[in-house]
């Protein structure tokens, strides 16, 4: 773990409240183009959190733009989300942080008969909307135990942006669409949408009055 606060480069004025971007993590080196069922799933699930970046990716410009502005940089202590991070901030410190770990993705038990692929509409959509709408948890993180983690996650961001920079998240997608729904409650507004996508970002402003 790595301290941020040392940094001297970064967006720091009394008065100004930094903008949050929280970016979801680059492509994982492990394939999609297979299937299975639930068991199988499971085994696959736990090689992504295991799993590094695929090799010869390069992180958007706008990226890197963000990393030379902030002041605070923060990655999960997930494999590719702390690849991800190395690849966005060069030499620039980060700090990992269990608080930004993806939300779990237990499958829906389902006869093993049925087999379908990890993608985004294969079992990645089963089992969250399992997890969100049911809230089946399979003695894992609960949907209400992860909102409590986001609305602690933006909480603390959001302190880290009052001490007068940007702050930097390299995270994971559905995590970070959470935490985003806890920083509009608090004010943040939108200023960048860029979805679910590999290195896509969402970039939150706090609302000021006209």
């Amino acid at each position: 773990m790595r301290d941020t606060n040392t940094m001297d480069t970064g967006k720091m004025a009394a008065g100004h409240i930094g903008a949050i971007t929280l970016v979801r993590h680059g492509e994982p080196n492990l394939s999609r183009r297979v299937k299975f069922d639930w068991r199988g799933y499971e085994a696959w699930w736990a090689k992504y959190d295991q799993a590094g970046l695929l090799a010869g990716q390069t992180p958007p410009p706008l990226l890197h733009d963000f990393a030379r502005d902030a002041r605070y940089i923060y990655s999960s202590t997930l494999r590719r989300s702390i690849e991800t991070a190395r690849a966005v901030c060069g030499e620039r410190a980060f700090e990992s942080l269990d608080m930004l770990i993806e939300a779990p993705l237990p499958p829906p038990h389902f006869p093993s008969f049925i087999k379908l692929s990890p993608n985004s509409w294969g079992w990645g959509f089963m089992a969250r909307v399992w997890w969100w709408y049911f809230n089946v948890h399979q003695g894992l993180e609960s949907r209400d135990q992860a909102k409590k983690r986001a609305r602690a996650a933006a909480e603390f961001l959001m302190e880290r942006a009052r001490e007068g920079g940007d702050v930097l998240v390299l995270a994971h997608g559905f995590f970070n669409l959470m935490i985003s729904i806890e920083l509009k409650k608090m004010g943040y507004i939108k200023a960048l949408e860029q979805g679910f996508k590999y290195w896509g970002c969402r970039r939150y402003e706090v609302r000021t009055r006209s």
